[in-house]
């Protein structure tokens, strides 16, 4: 009967499921995983919290799944014509990642990347086989965060390897996903690619939609009168983000157009018509974040231009106060510089004839003040 694979803390445990060796006359063991309620979730759980392993290591026949594969079996597996292999590896070790090489041939420098990450979205052309880097990015936390992460994928005829780096969730279900419809997967690698490709990009559309909603109530504060440094600070910061979504994203256009439209030994013709999906994708993605930056420039702009009208209304208040208070302060200073021979100074109505004036004359003041608009 099959077993049921479980990894935890770093140790795989299997059962042994006896089948079909593709070499006639002889059998072989091989581990076998069994869909049991809860199981998926907890192993999803478990892959999390033990970094540096594999994922999932499958073959697959038709686009039917037959076999999970220990990477040890790996070249026993690809001795069958018929079954290409899939693995998801997250955050593999350097004795993993050499071994996955040894097993497939996959060249130095591509292995390179993928063990050191931190690399921009890019194809590399390699003799029967490509080499890709794409960027995974979701939302996390309150505030929200933008998290990014990379996907590293060595595609040739019979396998793709899938590298990750960052966050695990990022790439929840596209096996499922491909698994569901093995019409499509009979294609191979190269529909593999296209699912995983799409299922990225994809990503993007929620979270430009995200940013362009915190624009929008950025856009309310701006015209409703409340200036604070904190609208200056999350204009900022959105800017920043969308900066960081057109570096991730914009360089995955030529990405997909080449893959669309020029021949390509890992991607058979049949599939590549879905490459342009992708491309599409991709530039309206690319047409969401250029919008959403002007709009974001143009908001930061209109914000600094009536926080500078509030400030100059606010000096045009102060002037205003300023010249009808100077009035009775110098009258009052005439006044008052004690000096013997102020006529004013014995009269009987001098006293109240200079209050009558500084009143009069700063009420003449504040209605032409308030009626230029100072006040």
């Amino acid at each position: 009967m099959p077993g049921l694979s479980v990894r935890r803390h770093g140790i795989l445990a299997c059962l042994p499921f006896r089948g079909e060796n593709p070499k006639e006359g002889t059998c072989w063991f091989r581990p076998r995983t069994i869909m049991v309620p809860g199981v998926t979730r907890m192993m999803a759980e478990m892959a999390q919290e033990v970094p540096g392993g594999v994922i999932a290591s499958r073959a697959y026949k038709n686009g039917i799944r037959m076999a999970d594969i220990p990477i040890s079996e790996i070249s026993s597996a690809l001795e069958n014509p018929d079954w290409f292999v899939w693995i998801g590896l997250f955050e593999p070790s350097d004795a993993l990642l050499r071994s996955v090489q040894q097993a497939f041939g996959l060249h130095d420098l591509a292995v390179e990347d993928a063990r050191n990450a931190h690399q921009r979205t890019k194809l590399e052309t390699y003799d029967d086989s490509i080499f890709l880097v794409l960027r995974t990015v979701r939302l996390v936390g309150e505030p929200r965060k933008l998290e990014f992460g990379e996907t590293h994928v060595f595609v040739g005829k019979r396998y793709l390897v899938s590298v990750r780096h960052g966050s695990l969730r990022s790439h929840l279900g596209v096996r499922a996903r491909c698994e569901a419809t093995p019409t499509l997967l009979a294609h191979g690698p190269g529909f593999v690619l296209h699912t995983l490709m799409d299922f990225i990009v994809d990503q993007y559309f929620p979270v430009v939609e995200v940013l362009e909603g915190e624009l929008q109530e950025l856009e309310k504060d701006i015209f409703a009168g409340r200036f604070s440094h904190e609208t200056t600070s999350r204009l900022y910061c959105l800017m920043r983000d969308l900066l960081c979504l057109r570096r991730a994203i914009s360089p995955l256009t030529d990405v997909s157009s080449h893959l669309a439209r020029v021949a390509c030994p890992v991607v058979p013709a049949a599939t590549r018509p879905y490459f342009q999906d992708v491309n599409d994708h991709v530039l309206r993605i690319n047409e969401m974040i250029d919008t959403v930056q002007q709009l974001t420039s143009t908001a930061l702009d209109a914000h600094l231009a009536l926080a500078s009208v509030a400030q100059n209304e606010d000096t045009k208040r102060l002037a205003a106060w300023a010249a009808i208070l100077a009035v009775p302060t110098m009258i009052a200073g005439i006044y008052g510089m004690n000096f013997e021979n102020l006529p004013e100074l014995h009269w009987q109505f001098g006293y109240p004839v200079a209050l009558l004036a500084m009143f009069v004359i700063c009420t003449l003041l504040y209605r032409g003040f308030k009626e230029s608009g100072w006040l």
